[in-house]
């Protein structure tokens, strides 16, 4: 893959809950379906310290959140929590507090009564990133872009065939580059099918940035795909490496995700006020 896709929007800085959330991620989900941010742990300090309107913003992840004893985890679900809330609420056009997150086997987060988009979420040191589609799966992933992946020691569980002939002609620091990057691209992938590593990384390929082939590929090195699917890899604040994989299933006929236009008024009415009663337990 030499490029990333221009179907995919490029991830944006967004320095915590002042934003502006809604204007980066509605943006991109009019343009091209879907959209990713990503911030850090400190720009959420006063939010994540500020306890007493944590509840109304966390729902169902409030009593995780209070049984959590260490400082530093607790701190860390709920800024992840929170940015996540905060990227779905504006791609759909509502307040934070009205997203109600669940989890699904493995932990994959998902929208209760808002399947009209998916979101994955990310986070290493201090980065944390999020992804949002209108239009099917997404997946992300993120590493430093210092971290040194041996090639000779994982090439065999990481690449394919025709991935493991062409790494091995370039130049060591190359080869540690390349295979960063198939790692993430991989591990983007697989999340945005719901496998993560339950999946075999030498099973599906990537063309690398000398190969004359884009986007999924066999073991051999042919296409393993008819264009459904659209990856790139984008370096963050300096020292990361993020990641997206996003599908597109071609059912998509609107590039509206509002709440207030995409379901039912009633049913709006309904599920917020058994938000509003469920927070308020």
């Amino acid at each position: 893959m030499r490029d990333n896709s221009p179907r995919l929007s490029p991830p944006v800085h967004l320095t915590g809950p002042d934003g502006p959330w809604t204007d980066a991620v509605r943006e991109g989900m009019a343009r091209r379906g879907n959209a990713s941010v990503f911030t850090t742990w400190g720009e959420w300090l006063t939010m994540a310290l500020s306890e007493p309107a944590l509840r109304g913003l966390l729902g169902r992840d409030w009593t995780r959140y209070r049984r959590t004893s260490d400082p530093t985890t607790r701190y860390r679900f709920v800024v992840s929590r929170l940015a996540v809330r905060h990227t779905a609420a504006a791609a759909l056009g509502i307040a934070p507090d009205r997203i109600d997150l669940s989890y699904k086997p493995g932990g994959r987060p998902y929208l209760r009564g808002m399947d009209q988009i998916d979101v994955s979420l990310t986070h290493t040191d201090d980065l944390i990133v999020v992804a949002v589609s209108r239009t099917g799966r997404i997946g992300v992933d993120t590493e430093p872009a210092g971290r040194r992946l041996a090639f000779q020691l994982l090439q065999d569980q990481v690449c394919t065939e025709a991935e493991r002939a062409e790494l091995a002609a370039l130049p060591e620091t190359e080869q540690t580059a390349g295979i960063l990057r198939l790692w993430t691209l991989k591990e983007a992938y697989t999340k945005a099918l719901g496998q993560g590593l339950r999946m075999n990384f030498s099973e599906f390929g990537f063309g690398g940035r000398h190969s004359g082939e884009t986007g999924l590929l066999a073991p051999d090195g042919t296409p393993a795909a008819r264009g459904e699917w659209s990856f790139g890899t984008y370096p963050v604040l300096g020292r990361y490496l993020v990641s997206i994989a996003c599908h597109d299933t071609g059912l998509d006929p609107s590039r509206d995700t509002a709440v207030a236009t995409m379901l039912d008024e009633g049913f709006v009415s309904m599920v917020t006020a058994e938000l509003q009663d469920s927070n308020s337990a």
